[in-house]
């Protein structure tokens, strides 16, 4: 397996309409879940368990009333590839399975 092609601003911003709540910032993409620490500590299990079978990790920060991933692909010299938007949208079910609900 070769190293990933990176994507074109055009192609970047295709893809990222495609997916409410993310933004580009620089070469990666970020989107912050509003969710509980417990089902946030959950979600993370599953998506370190995805992303070891997919190969391809985002970077999680995980605070008492949010979740922040935030995804790039390493291989491709940090720039986003196809690979990135895939495991946003696995991410995207993920949270949306560990009810990232709005908080009160």
């Amino acid at each position: 397996m070769g190293v990933p092609t990176p994507l074109t601003d055009e192609e970047i911003a295709e893809r990222l309409a495609a997916l409410p709540g993310w933004e580009r910032t620089g070469d990666e993409i970020t989107r912050t879940y509003p969710i509980r620490y417990h089902a946030a500590v959950a979600a993370i299990v599953t998506i370190a368990d995805r992303s070891r079978r997919v190969q391809h990790h985002a970077d999680l920060d995980l605070r008492m009333d949010h979740l922040r991933a935030a995804i790039t692909t390493h291989d491709a010299n940090y720039r986003l590839t196809e690979a990135d938007f895939d495991l946003a949208r696995r991410i995207d079910e993920i949270v949306a399975a560990h009810q990232a609900l709005p908080l009160d």
